[in-house]
């Protein structure tokens, strides 16, 4: 069973409506049991950083997280907020990450007026090296972005999507059994189909 984890941010229906839409069950849940059982977790979110940690933490959902993504190996997917809770710490607050991934969550910040802040929109994806989680992903793939933050890999093989928004950033990572997309693929038509199916079936 495929687990969306909630921590009360994040587009969590959305999301479970799109894999019913490609033919997955998924709960939504902050039972600690059931996030324990799962074959895959989902870590969405939307909002602010510290928000997050605070509600992870008032959900008492950090140490099975960490035992189920750190010591079972279980896959997990953070989408947009989620993916960078998983980072070491972020400039939009002063609360500690979960410190999965080498990386901390920068804010856009361009002399150049006419990029507006938060990045919102369609933008293109290049795919920096292979994975399942981007396997029939080929060409140009295009995804949907609302986001003031970005991911900044300490490690460059951590990267495994690219998107350029003044500058090329960090639109994807994977280290092992932990996955994360800045964009939203519950939100990206047949390219967050791809995407969410290859997570299902073949990671």
């Amino acid at each position: 069973m495929i687990v969306i984890v909630n921590y009360g941010l994040g587009n969590l229906g959305s999301i479970k409506n799109m894999l019913k839409k490609i033919g997955f069950n998924s709960l939504i849940t902050s039972d600690l049991k059931k996030i324990e059982e799962a074959n895959k977790l989902i870590l969405p979110g939307v909002g602010a950083f510290d928000n997050g940690i605070e509600n992870l933490r008032k959900f008492k959902l950090i140490p099975v997280l960490n035992k189920v993504v750190l010591e079972k190996k279980i896959p997990i997917l953070g989408i947009c907020l989620g993916m960078q809770l998983m980072t070491e710490k972020s400039e939009e607050g002063k609360l500690p990450g979960l410190g999965w991934i080498k990386a901390e969550t920068n804010k856009f910040n361009f002399p150049n007026k006419n990029l507006k802040i938060p990045h919102m929109g369609w933008n293109k994806v290049k795919i920096i090296k292979q994975s399942p989680l981007t396997d029939s992903l080929k060409g140009e793939n295009r995804f949907y972005f609302v986001h003031s933050y970005y991911v900044s890999c300490k490690n460059f093989s951590d990267i495994l999507m690219q998107t350029d928004y003044g500058f090329p950033f960090c639109s994807a990572f994977t280290s092992k059994n932990i996955y994360g997309v800045q964009f939203h693929p519950e939100k990206s038509h047949q390219y967050g189909m791809r995407l969410l199916e290859n997570f299902a079936l073949k990671i």
